[in-house]
């Protein structure tokens, strides 16, 4: 199947991929945009794979300030050289993060860092409503380790849904940024203030 250029430069501009890696992804999807988007998603996790044990010294902090000076974030956000620490897709990838954490409010980074009392709580409470619930223990079991699992998602800023692009997670947002850029990226650390 012949892809055109008009393909190749709308798939582009949603993606942000480079040209060689769309016009592939077309041919594998037989020109079918969405399996062409997925098809370059999972090359992108292939990718952030590869690199993930690449050492990251280098960096910025992105900060955000909201409009009413009332809520700003902060994100520590690594990568292997300085070369790709100061270029612009870098840097905007930062302040995107902070942007994020400023408007979702995350407690940790990946969902395994969830502290255990938090975790506990959150069992508890999930252990209580499904008492009230009269369901069978089993299945009150099963309800308790799905929310569970749902709020340690929810509350990890890699499984959030981004913020501007809600079509994607903040996973998928830096490992698309890890194949774009050529370099591990990894969020060191983040931190969030309101009054």
């Amino acid at each position: 199947m012949a892809i055109s250029m008009e393909q190749i430069r709308d798939l582009r501009a949603q993606t942000g991929a480079g040209i060689v890696d769309v016009k592939e992804a077309l041919t594998e999807s037989g020109g079918d945009a969405q399996k062409a988007i997925t098809w370059l998603r999972e090359k992108g996790k292939a990718t952030a794979a590869k690199k993930a044990d690449r050492e990251t010294k280098e960096g910025v902090v992105g900060v955000y300030v909201h409009g009413n000076n009332k809520i700003a974030a902060m994100v520590s956000l690594s990568c292997e050289t300085d070369f790709v620490a100061r270029t612009e897709r870098f840097q905007e990838l930062a302040r995107d993060l902070a942007m994020h954490v400023a408007a979702l409010d995350p407690l940790v980074v990946n969902p395994a860092d969830m502290p255990e009392a938090e975790v506990e709580a959150e069992r508890e409470l999930a252990m209580k409503q499904g008492k009230e619930s009269g369901k069978p223990e089993e299945i009150v079991a099963k309800m308790v380790e799905g929310k569970l699992k749902k709020f340690k998602e929810e509350r990890a800023l890699m499984t959030q849904s981004f913020v501007k692009d809600p079509n994607q997670t903040v996973e998928q947002l830096v490992n698309a940024a890890i194949q774009e850029l050529g370099e591990n990226i990894t969020i060191q650390s983040f931190t969030r203030q309101s009054i």
